[in-house]
């Protein structure tokens, strides 16, 4: 494979490249990851961004019908779109349904729009492991915003803040009890709370689960790279379009501020730190499981540990210090 052939069509806006490079990076294998290294450092020299957006939310809450009908607005806008929607793997077979482009339909046929599934392969937050650099892939396409479907709500959400500009979370009306046990972590991150589904019947409701979001967050936090009435909630129809453009002016206005007052670079400059030691630690896992030798001192532990021989913290330190080379 030509990598700098590659990267050439990629920044040239290529959609059939774009589709191979992403399957590149995604790949396990070790001679892939070796040649996508190539390909991120390649397509980095466009220095092209696109504004990131994060979006999470509970199920049944409407994510594909609220992306579809926003990226048609973005698109009519003028703006070049791309969809990264994690879907959930089985935790038996690794694999996925990726139906999340069969339920944009119309979206999905535009040329401006770019949707691609990924599974999730059992990550922590439902943020595919090489998300991130996808997401470098699409910017030097020269798409204008990246917009990162996660799968449900928890805590290990943080995972796509750490790889956004902006993190939206979508709820139904009266949907707050969906969110007990774990609503403060997801309140913590949010920089926008959109209650979908403000429409019909469900429209005073929905104006009244906003002005209870407002003031838990209002309560909740300030942050200091958040102007005075942010983090907000807004109400939306993905069905009938209401409060889609309000909404896309006002991460605007958020986006603009950060970058006037410093916080976007540092933002950014703080995330690439945090995945390039993610990076390594997820390298130092993947040669644990690739040693031989090392799976088999896992495996003797481990049934010396099931057997009640060892406890897991003593077993946990032997294996670090074989690891380390100290034993």
């Amino acid at each position: 494979m030509d990598i700098d052939d590659l990267a050439r069509r990629v920044m040239n806006g290529e959609r059939r490249a774009l589709a191979r490079a992403i399957t590149l990076v995604e790949s396990s294998r070790e001679d892939h990851r070796a040649q996508a290294t190539i390909l991120g450092e390649r397509v980095a020299s466009s220095g092209r961004q696109a504004l990131r957006l994060g979006l999470s939310g509970t199920p049944g809450v409407g994510k594909s019908t609220f992306i579809e009908a926003f990226g048609l607005m973005l698109v009519e806008r003028g703006l070049k779109v791309a969809v990264l929607a994690v879907d959930p793997s089985s935790a038996r077979s690794g694999g996925s349904i990726l139906g999340d482009k069969t339920r944009m339909e119309e979206l999905s046929r535009k040329r401006e729009a770019f949707i691609r599934p990924s599974p999730s392969q059992s990550q922590l937050g439902g943020v595919a492991r090489r998300t991130r650099e996808v997401v470098t892939l699409c910017e030097a396409a020269a798409y204008d915003v990246v917009l990162i479907e996660t799968v449900g709500v928890g805590q290990s959400e943080t995972m796509v803040a750490e790889m956004s500009d902006l993190f939206l979370l979508l709820l139904a009306p009266a949907g707050g009890d969906e969110l007990q046990g774990v609503k403060r972590g997801i309140m913590e991150i949010a920089d926008m709370i959109l209650i979908n589904k403000a429409d019909g019947e469900l429209k005073p409701v929905a104006n009244r689960t906003c002005a209870d979001y407002a003031g838990a967050l209002r309560l909740l936090r300030k942050r200091p790279e958040d102007p005075a009435d942010f983090p907000k909630a807004m109400t939306v129809s993905a069905v009938e379009g209401n409060g889609l453009e309000v909404a896309w002016d006002e991460m605007n206005t958020l986006a603009d501020w950060r970058r006037e007052h410093g916080y976007w670079d540092a933002r950014r400059a703080n995330q690439a730190r945090k995945w390039f030691e993610e990076e390594v630690r997820m390298g130092l896992l993947a040669r644990l499981s690739n040693s031989a030798e090392m799976r088999s001192q896992m495996d003797r532990l481990g049934s010396r540990v099931a057997g009640g021989e060892l406890a897991p913290a003593a077993a946990a330190h032997e294996m670090l210090s074989l690891l380390s080379g100290d034993s």
